[in-house]
């Protein structure tokens, strides 16, 4: 559907500057665009390229000289392309209704206006609202609750008990609800404990595909309203996870850990168990946490520290060839001989 540059700078609260009335038909970036698409510059260089480029209009940030291109000036240009991609771009339609090759249970309640695809299985006491999707090949198990606009892609699986707020999106192959990974020794064999707790995952949250979130042993697994997790994540049983956080992927959060909101776990992050991570935290990539981490603080390495004495480290180990050459030439100048470890861990003359 076509968009004049006027109709979509109202849309986005934005300012055109050259023709109102230019069509807009599509949206790529600049190296990419054809006539009639709308492509976005957040720098002088990116704007630059889009002036040349085939475009029709460009999405802008803050002041630059004229140009020849009609322009929408806005005051974040990434979140005006997040916002303006759907114009474009709109997600497929799901008709309402049950495929005659699911399995729903007879107990279950599914809203009329939801979408149940084909071969996905709806246990017994399930509740699932408004506009909710299953694309195809889902297992939601007995008395989850799926809330309104929440949209699960193909092969996701929903054990027991879990409780999935609205605006959900959980990609293809995430397990939700699995036991924990918990046992106790007895008499020389590894003895399992049940886990007997739940999921619970509150609005605006997406998951990515294969993220695998544990149930709680007693009490609930919890992600915050709006976070987001990334794919490939492990979240282990009874772990808080707070609102608004980002989860890269690859993390592993060990079991009964709590993150504050606004927490930012780059990839491959490791948090040991029982830990508390506090508010707007962010931590670095591949680090590994093994202490708790007040607020606001910015942490990496592993094990983790804060990140300036962490650096300060770093930059103290590329300095080692140097300082060990300037000791030994040192030593030569006050003729000492350098002691060097033999085999066998003597000491010895170098």
């Amino acid at each position: 559907m076509p968009f004049t540059a006027a109709q979509i700078a109202a849309r986005l609260g934005g300012e055109v500057q050259g023709d109102g009335d230019t069509v807009i038909t599509g949206f790529a970036p600049a190296n990419a665009a054809q006539a009639g698409d709308l492509t976005f510059a957040e720098t002088a260089e990116y704007l630059a390229a889009a002036e040349q480029s085939a475009a029709a209009a460009i999405l802008v940030a803050g002041e630059f000289p004229a140009g020849r291109k009609t322009r929408i000036k806005v005051k974040n240009a990434r979140v005006a392309f997040a916002k303006t991609l759907p114009l474009f771009f709109p997600e497929p339609d799901f008709p309402a209704g049950i495929h005659p090759t699911a399995v729903v249970d007879v107990s279950a309640q599914v809203d009329p206006s939801a979408h149940i695809g084909p071969l996905c299985v709806v246990e017994a006491g399930v509740i699932i609202g408004p506009r909710v999707i299953l694309e195809s090949h889902i297992h939601i198990g007995e008395n989850c609750r799926l809330g309104e606009e929440t949209h699960l892609f193909p092969n996701v699986s929903l054990y027991p008990n879990t409780q999935v707020g609205r605006r959900v999106r959980i990609h293809s192959g995430a397990v939700i609800g699995s036991d924990g990974f918990g046992y106790v020794l007895d008499e020389g064999r590894h003895l399992k404990v049940p886990q007997v707790g739940q999921v619970i995952i509150h609005d605006d949250v997406e998951i990515g595909a294969n993220v695998t979130i544990d149930r709680g042993a007693l009490g609930p697994t919890v992600i915050g309203r709006g976070t987001k997790i990334d794919n490939l994540v492990q979240i282990a049983h009874n772990v808080q996870v707070g609102e608004h956080s980002i989860i890269v992927a690859q993390v592993g959060v060990a079991g009964s850990s709590k993150l504050g909101n606004y927490v930012v776990l780059a990839g491959q992050v490791g948090i040991a168990g029982h830990l508390k991570i506090g508010n707007q935290v962010t931590v670095a990539a591949q680090s590994g946490v093994m202490h708790d981490i007040p607020d606001g603080e910015k942490w990496l390495g592993s094990p983790a520290q804060p990140d300036k004495q962490t650096k300060r480290q770093m930059i103290a180990i590329t300095q080692l060839p140097e300082l060990i050459r300037r000791v030994r030439a040192l030593e030569k100048k006050l003729g000492i001989e350098a002691e060097t470890a033999r085999p066998g861990g003597q000491p010895g003359s170098g």
